[in-house]
C-alpha cells in the first residue's frame, strides 16, 4: 500500500515512468473487471484500452488522504468508463440512412394516421415518404430493435435495468449469479448508507464518486472551499465506514 501511494503521489506530480508502474501493476484489474463486458458485441481489446483510460483517470484523481485501497477506488472508475463508452456508442449499431428513415416514416405514419383516422398502410407510408416498402420494413425493424434492447424492465430508487443487461446475464451459470446476488446486496447497503447522509452529504459523494468531479467542482457547486469538502468528505467515509463496522 506504502508503495503504490508513494507511485501514485510521483504520477500525480507527473513522473511519467510512476504513472507506467502503476499502470503496469493494475492492468490485472481492467483485464478482470472487462471480462464483465463480454458478449455484448464489442472486441475485448477495444474495451481494455477504454478500461486503461479509466484506470489512468482512477490514478489522476485518487486522494492520497483517504484511508482507501487504490483498487478500491480504481473498480469503479474502470468500468463507469467502459459503460459511458457502450452508453454512448450503442450497443446496435443501426446505420445513419436506417436512423434517417426511421424517423421519416414516423412523421409520414404520424401524419397519415391523423388524416385518415387509422394506422398507414405500408404502401402509404412509401408513397408519401418515397421511400420503397421493403427499406420501410427494413428501417422499422432496426429501429424497433434498437428501442427494444434498452427498454427499461424494472426500475427502483432511480436505478434502472435494460433488457441488455438481462440479455447480458443471459448465459451466467451458478457463479454468475452468485456474483450477481452480491452485487444486489452491495447495492442495497450502499442504499442504506447514503439513506443515512444528509442532502448535502449525499449530493457531495455522488459527485465525487459516481459523477467523477474532483473536489474543487463540488465545491463550486456547493459553494464550499476545496478544503472544505475534503474535510467534509474525510468526515463522511469515516462515518460511512463505522456503519459498516457497527
Amino acid at each position: 500500500m506504502e508503495e503504490i501511494s508513494v507511485l501514485i503521489a510521483q504520477a500525480q506530480a507527473g513522473d511519467n515512468s510512476a504513472r507506467e508502474v502503476l499502470i503496469e501493476k493494475n492492468l490485472g484489474l481492467v483485464h478482470h473487471i472487462v471480462k464483465r463486458f463480454s458478449g455484448r458485441g464489442y472486441d475485448m481489446e477495444d474495451l481494455f484500452q477504454i478500461g486503461t483510460i479509466g484506470l489512468i483517470k482512477a490514478i489522476d484523481k485518487f486522494d492520497l488522504s483517504f484511508d482507501v485501497r487504490f483498487s478500491t477506488y480504481a473498480v469503479p472508475m474502470i468500468s463507469g468508463e467502459i459503460k459511458r463508452f457502450l452508453r454512448d456508442d450503442g450497443l446496435v449499431k443501426v446505420s445513419r440512412t436506417l436512423k434517417e428513415n426511421g424517423w421519416k416514416i414516423k412523421q409520414a405514419a404520424e401524419r397519415l394516421g391523423h388524416q385518415y383516422g387509422r394506422d398507414a398502410t405500408l404502401e402509404e407510408i412509401s408513397g408519401e415518404t418515397g421511400i420503397a416498402k421493403e427499406d420501410i420494413v427494413m428501417a422499422m425493424e432496426a429501429n424497433v430493435e434498437v428501442e427494444s434492447i434498452y427498454k427499461t424492465i424494472y426500475q427502483s430508487d432511480g436505478n434502472e435495468v435494460q433488457l441488455l443487461d438481462k440479455v447480458a446475464a443471459g448465459d451466467c451459470q451458478s457463479g454468475c449469479l452468485d456474483e450477481e446476488k452480491e452485487k444486489l446486496l452491495d447495492h442495497m447497503l450502499l442504499n442504506q448508507l447514503l439513506d443515512s447522509l444528509s442532502e448535502t452529504e449525499r449530493e457531495l459523494i455522488e459527485m465525487r464518486y459516481f459523477q467523477d468531479k474532483t473536489q474543487t467542482e463540488v465545491a463550486g457547486v456547493l459553494g464550499i472551499s476545496q478544503v472544505q469538502v475534503s474535510r467534509l468528505e474525510k468526515k463522511i467515509l469515516l462515518r460511512m465506514r463505522e456503519q459498516l463496522v457497527c
